[in-house]
This record gives C-alpha cells, sequence and structure tokens, in this order.
C-alpha cells in the first residue's frame, strides 16, 4: 500500500489524474474494506442462509492488521491534497513510507498529514526542551491511561455484561465507559505526542478537553481532533459542505458522520447507529443554529453532555439487544437496584477514578493546559508531579493485569 501510494502520487498529472486519483483511493480502500468488514460480510451472508433453511460455510476469521485504518486515511489524505495541488508529491520514498508508518501514532492516532511532517522529517532538531516536554506529556498521557481507564475497565466489562441491569446498573456502566473511553484513548495520543517531541516532530493535539463542550458541534472540534478534521475536509466538503441546499448539508452531515461511525466498527452495526446518531444531532443543531434558536450555556453543556454519555451505551455495546437493555433501565423500566455483579466488583478504587476522571474531563480547558512560564515552585510540580504519577502508574501496571488500548480494535 506504501509503494503503491507513493508511485501513484507521483503521476497525479496529466489529463487522466481524475481516474488514478480513483483508482489508487479505490485500491486503498478495499483493503480495508477486506480486512475490516470481511467478517461482518459473512455474518449477514450465514444469516441469509439460515433464513433460507441452509447450513454456512466454514469461514476462518479475517485479522485486523493493527494501524490499518490509519495507514489508510493517511494515504488518501497524501493522496488527495496532491491532487489538489496543496502538496508536491514527495519523491523520496523513503521519507513517504517513514510518514506512513510514523513510530509512536500508527495505532490510534491522531491522524497526520504529510504537511505536517514533511520539514521536520528533512530537518528534525532534537533538543533538551524537546525531550523534556515530550516525556512530560508522554507520562501525562500513560498514568490518564493507567491510573484512571484501566482502572475503570474491568469495573466497565462487567457492567455491560449484566443480564438484567437495574436503573443505577445502567448509569454507572454509561459514566465509567465514558470516562474510561476518553482516558484511554486521550491517553494514547498525548503518548504518541509526547514520543513525537522527544524526536523532533510536533504532532496536532487530538483532544482538548471535550466534555466542556457546549453543543455537539463543538464536541467534535475537541473530540479526536484529527479525525473530525479529516472527516471535515475530505468528505463533508467534496460533499458541498454547507454551501448546497439546507437539506442538502443535513444529508451530508448524517452522510459522513454515518461513514465515521462504520470506520470504527467492523463486527457490529452499532457502530453505524452510532454514527447515524451523532450525524442527526449535528443537523438537528445546524437547523437550530440557522433557525436563530440558542439556549443557555449550562442547559448547552448539559444536553451534549447528557448525548454523548446516551450515545456511548451504543457504540460500546455488542449488539443492540444489550444497547436497548441499558437503555431500557436508565429509564427506570428494569428496576432501580444495583446489582449482585456490580455490588460484588465495585471496589472504593473504581469510585475514586470515576470521581477523578470526571472531574478532570468536566474542567474548562483554561484551568488545565500546559503553564507557559512557570515559576519555581510551579517548576518542580510541573515536571516533576508527572514523574511522580509515572512511577505511581508503573506500580500499578506490574501489580495488575496490563488492558489493551480500546482504539487497538479500530
Amino acid at each position: 500500500m506504501t509503494l503503491l501510494t507513493w508511485v501513484g502520487g507521483l503521476h497525479l498529472h496529466g489529463p487522466y489524474r481524475g481516474w488514478t486519483l480513483s483508482l489508487l483511493i479505490g485500491a486503498n480502500t478495499s483493503v480495508l474494506f477486506w480486512y475490516k468488514y470481511a467478517n461482518l460480510g459473512f455474518q449477514f451472508y450465514a444469516s441469509y442462509l439460515s433464513w433460507r433453511g441452509h447450513l454456512p460455510p466454514t469461514w476462518e476469521r479475517v485479522g485486523l492488521p493493527i494501524g490499518l485504518s490509519f495507514i489508510v486515511l493517511q494515504a488518501i489524505s497524501y493522496l488527495i491534497d496532491v491532487y489538489r495541488g496543496q502538496q508536491q508529491a514527495e519523491r523520496n520514498g523513503w521519507l513517504f513510507a517513514t510518514y506512513i508508518a510514523m513510530f509512536g501514532q500508527l495505532i490510534a492516532g491522531p491522524i497526520l498529514r504529510y504537511e505536517w511532517v514533511q520539514s521536520a522529517l528533512l530537518t528534525r532538531t532534537l533538543s533538551v526542551q524537546g525531550m523534556r516536554l515530550g516525556a512530560r506529556r508522554f507520562m501525562l498521557g500513560f498514568s490518564m491511561k493507567v491510573l484512571i481507564a484501566d482502572t475503570l475497565s474491568p469495573l466497565v466489562d462487567a457492567l455491560f455484561a449484566v443480564t438484567q441491569p437495574g436503573f443505577f446498573d445502567a448509569w454507572l456502566a454509561c459514566l465509567a465507559y465514558s470516562v474510561q473511553l476518553l482516558f484511554d484513548f486521550a491517553g494514547y495520543s498525548a503518548m504518541a505526542i509526547g514520543i513525537g517531541l522527544m524526536l523532533g516532530f510536533s504532532f496536532p493535539e487530538n483532544f482538548r478537553q471535550p466534555y466542556s463542550s457546549r453543543s455537539i458541534q463543538e464536541f467534535w472540534r475537541r473530540w479526536h481532533i484529527s479525525l473530525s478534521t479529516w472527516i471535515r475536509d475530505y468528505l463533508y466538503i467534496p460533499l458541498g459542505g454547507s454551501r448546497v441546499a439546507p437539506w442538502r448539508g443535513y444529508a451530508n452531515l448524517i452522510i459522513v458522520m454515518a461513514i465515521g461511525g462504520l470506520w470504527h466498527g467492523s463486527d457490529s452495526l452499532n457502530f453505524l447507529l452510532w454514527g447515524l446518531a451523532h450525524g442527526v444531532a449535528q443537523a438537528v443543531a445546524k437547523f437550530w443554529s440557522r433557525m436563530g434558536l440558542s439556549m443557555p450555556a449550562t442547559l448547552g453543556h448539559f444536553c451534549t453532555l447528557l448525548f454523548v454519555f446516551l450515545a456511548w451505551v451504543v457504540f460500546r455495546s455488542p449488539d443492540w439487544s444489550t444497547a436497548w437493555t441499558l437503555y431500557r433501565a436508565q429509564l427506570g423500566l428494569s428496576g432501580w437496584q444495583l446489582s449482585d455483579t456490580t455490588l460484588t466488583v465495585l471496589r472504593y478504587w473504581h469510585c475514586l477514578a470515576l470521581s477523578l476522571g470526571l472531574m478532570l474531563a468536566l474542567l474548562p480547558e483554561s484551568v488545565v493546559s500546559d503553564i507557559k512560564q512557570p515559576g519555581t515552585l510551579k517548576r518542580i510540580w510541573f515536571y516533576g508531579g508527572p514523574v511522580l504519577l509515572f512511577l505511581l502508574s508503573m506500580g500499578f501496571v506490574l501489580s495488575r493485569q496490563s488492558v489493551p488500548f480500546l482504539y487497538f480494535q479500530f
């Protein structure tokens, strides 16, 4: 794929460059579709055969290569930028291959564009300041992952496996997973950005306190920023964006978010439902704004969080039946009690991690942003605090079973 994209980028000129671009994008996406959606396609085929009264054939499950989704998005963005004339085709194959397989962020982002790293690939500067700041970001990201996300992981797994959850089970599952996913994914992004700084690269921020958003549009400007901007620049704008008729603009939002949902999931249609829900929410918010309507900031924040947290339920659930069971419980239709499973699994450190995670997630960005020019005592805490958190996290890593990054599965 790297060789094909590199050679193809060198030939994106002339009268047939549109066809060349289409073939190159098709080749990259076909690889992604096979490895990511072949199993889902077989499930539909097997269900069809069963409905017709036939036994389905044997099927060896197709494994998803690590990092494939991000490689494909980076390759497509490079090809489109070269086609548009926004990027010169890279003639050095080694530099291009380094961009595609960039160490640190390849597994779960942020999704890079070639123009962001092109100059650094040629003239990187390794500095003590870069190592110091990079190590600090890495240790903070590592601590986010281990102390909060990994601590909540067994609780989340148990809560989503409860067969008859009550009201408090369902809401605890929703809140715990919302915090786990944020600190797992944002923690990885911080680690990748830290590795980049240590190696002389400046990767873009991928999260900016998304749970402090006051609208669904603001949420997507703060959550997985590299993916949301990729969807905007390479899907939404080519479809016409907001320059078309209003109904077409609403449809474009729903379409691109549905594609974003499908990109996340290969084994369940729940990801498609999650994408559609976010697309509809963005369309409704756009219509609300077009009508000149508004709401108080506090109410907007509450409604945004409520929708985002509820949408995570279907995102995390293995199937629609599980999600529907939890939604019913959240409405109080399945009783109000805590299940025996929850009472058995729940520990005080789960409550501590959840409370700490919610507090940090809901803080305004200005409160948790890096201190630019700290004084002596603040400088000690600025660099010494992450070291202490990192050492504590290492103690947890050595004392319990490791938990994979959630975004490895995508």
